[in-house]
């Protein structure tokens, strides 16, 4: 039985692994594939394959693929995510009852199937089934939205060990979501960053927030474990 009880209105962290740490994201078309996922499976509706709900929404006149913009009722409130090569992090917020399991499950099974037919390959591709840790206090959000948006650098992929790199890149990683709360990414965000910016004067807030525990958890390795708990 998983630890966490999960409950409508609360946030957990989100997350999973390749199985045997394999990649599970090998090019830019996997990446945006699981982006669409996250956007395609938060809604409590069947929605069939990711192709035919395209042709479906298409036919509707939505004025984005995947009909982003049509009302539909909610399993989950994404936060804010971050998709390493082979694992991801998410913060998402229950709204609907088993909310957060039915999303993963249709992440975990529609993901792996895709991945397996592009791949050519079959079995499991994540390691075992979502952890979840349930986000107990405001701080810990707080703090966990730069452990999320920043996951990349923290783990020091692409080269980013130094401090003076760390902090210092031009524009954020591409699949995560610190590009949606700074500012950068030019089309629709997947997250909902209220309740996090709305905490902070502004958005250069924020940065200098993220970029000062950024270093933070590079530094402290007991305490990512903590965040990691399952």
């Amino acid at each position: 039985m998983r630890k966490t009880s999960l409950s409508n209105g609360e946030y957990y962290h989100v997350y999973n692994r390749g199985v045997d740490k394999r990649e599970v994201f090998i090019d830019e078309v996997d990446y945006r594939r699981f982006l669409t996922c996250l956007q395609a499976f938060k809604r409590s509706e069947p929605i069939g394959s990711l192709y035919e709900l395209s042709l479906r929404e298409m036919k509707k006149g939505s004025s984005t693929p995947m009909g982003v913009e049509l009302p539909f009722s909610a399993l989950v409130e994404i936060v804010a995510y971050c998709l390493n090569p082979n694992h991801y992090h998410l913060i998402v917020k229950q709204i609907s009852e088993k909310g957060i399991e039915r999303f993963m499950q249709k992440i975990g099974t529609g993901y792996t199937n895709y991945f397996n037919k592009r791949y050519e390959r079959s079995g499991a591709l994540f390691q075992g089934k979502f952890k979840s840790i349930h986000i107990d206090s405001n701080e810990y959000l707080l703090h966990l939205s730069v452990y999320v948006n920043r996951n990349y650098r923290i783990h020091g992929y692409g080269d980013l060990d130094e401090e003076k790199t760390l902090l210092n890149q031009e524009s954020e990683w591409t699949y995560c979501s610190a590009t949606d709360y700074l500012g950068e990414r030019q089309e629709g965000s997947l997250c909902n960053k209220d309740v996090i910016l709305g905490q902070f004067k502004d958005v250069s807030a924020y940065k200098e927030f993220l970029d000062s525990n950024t270093l933070y958890f590079k530094e402290k390795k007991d305490f990512q474990k903590y965040l990691l708990e399952n």
